[in-house]
């Protein structure tokens, strides 16, 4: 069943954005059925041809409505950079601030657009008041991006990381949960962890961990990079403080975009430079920003909305049990994700024997077969991570595992 683009984005009132591009729908059914086509229009995307895009983890594709929207902002601009930018596009931003502010659940003035998540977590990072002997609770499957403000803040001001493993393969939200309990020292300060871990695609247990945090009187803090357009997100219904999160992964919006909550609870625990002007998309303390990535940003916020995020979720799990499935039946490879529960994301992960090199595998299915996908860093684990999307079919999950049966018993 298809149904006309325009119809149906007009209906949540968001034409601004929308093309005449049809949505194929998914079947009214008690239980999903595994689905054989796109969520959304194979030709709301440029792929190069024949290529089977796996890797939304990594940077995630934007729709032609997206681009467009940016370039026509761009064009815009051109015309009277001045008028223009401090003009009509400035206010326009603050609309998709508050398009922001709407997807995580918060207020508007405690969301901030950023560059990315890593910019989120650095300012986080620079604008606690640490001091010599104050710890920061992490683990250690989080990305480096979520990771090196950490780094930086131990080596110039002293603080301490105390880290938390998380072997992959384990999905016991419990057992984490207590691990973090057990590592909480009276000098803690803060909790800093994944909403969905980059590696293996966990799940984690943010409410719970938040908890902890605040029993403790310390800051919870979410890396949300994999999260925010994969899942819903409710910042307040999570209860943590600081929630950073991507525009240009699961959200589909032009690179360079990200969003940074910021707890009005923080008072003036986390001062940052850039924010001493307020939290709006220009100020005085944070200075221009690429005026068409950041409306490029709504109209991705815009056209994730319409399909609905719980739409966008089960349309993923269904491809990501599929791929479970058929990965499950290759004798060489150990899936370490869930297949399924609310420990399960759309990213999955699976390690090789040590005999074979994961990142060479992935040239050759790459080089040989059009399929893209992401070689997990060696410091995690020697495998790869596969990471499906609304613009993904059981076609694609299909055309990987058939290429890895060729590639693997060239192996």
């Amino acid at each position: 069943m298809t149904t006309d683009r325009r119809t149906f984005l007009g209906s949540l009132g968001v034409l601004g954005v929308a093309c005449a591009r049809p949505i194929v729908a998914k079947p009214a059914v008690a239980q999903p059925v595994v689905p054989r086509g796109q969520l959304v229009a194979a030709d709301d995307f440029a792929f190069a041809p024949e290529l089977a895009y796996l890797q939304t983890g990594s940077l995630g594709p934007s729709p032609r409505l997206v681009v467009d929207r940016a370039l026509a902002v761009w064009k815009q601009l051109e015309a009277d950079p001045s008028v223009n930018g401090y003009g009509e596009l400035q206010k326009g931003m603050e609309v998709v601030r508050g398009k922001a502010a709407a997807l995580l659940g918060c207020k508007l003035d405690e969301l901030v657009l950023t560059n990315c998540t890593t910019e989120g977590m650095n300012w986080v990072a620079q604008g606690l008041s640490l001091a010599a002997g104050d710890r920061i609770l992490t683990t250690d499957q989080e990305h480096p991006g979520g990771r090196v403000g950490w780094d930086f803040v131990a080596k110039r001001y002293g603080a301490a990381i105390d880290v938390v493993p998380i072997p992959p393969g384990e999905n016991d939200a419990g057992a984490i949960v207590e691990r973090f309990a057990k590592a909480i020292t009276p000098r803690t300060v803060a909790l800093s962890f994944s909403h969905v871990l980059s590696s293996t695609g966990l799940v984690m247990p943010v409410a719970e961990l938040s908890a902890l945090a605040r029993k403790a009187n310390a800051i919870a803090i979410v890396d949300g990079a994999q999260a925010a357009g994969a899942i819903p997100v409710d910042v307040k219904a999570l209860g943590c403080h600081v929630y950073a999160t991507s525009g240009h992964k699961w959200l589909l919006g032009p690179p360079g975009t990200g969003m940074l909550y910021l707890s009005s609870e923080l008072g003036d625990r986390v001062e940052v430079i850039a924010l001493q002007d307020g939290r709006a998309a220009y100020t005085h303390s944070s200075g221009v920003c690429s005026i068409p990535s950041v409306h490029g940003l709504g109209a991705a916020i815009d056209y994730m909305t319409a399909i609905g995020i719980d739409r966008v979720l089960a349309y993923d799990l269904e491809l990501h049990r599929h791929l479970h499935e058929r990965l499950s039946a290759l004798p060489k490879l150990r899936i370490v994700s869930a297949n399924d529960g609310p420990l399960a994301s759309p990213l999955l992960t699976y390690v090789l024997p040590p005999a074979i090199d994961s990142g060479e595998l992935a040239g050759r299915l790459f080089n040989n077969h059009h399929v893209e996908i992401k070689t997990v860093p060696a410091n995690w684990l020697n495998g790869h991570r596969v990471s499906t999307h609304i613009f993904n079919s059981t076609e694609d999950v299909d055309r990987l595992t058939s290429a890895l049966e060729v590639e693997l018993r060239r192996s």
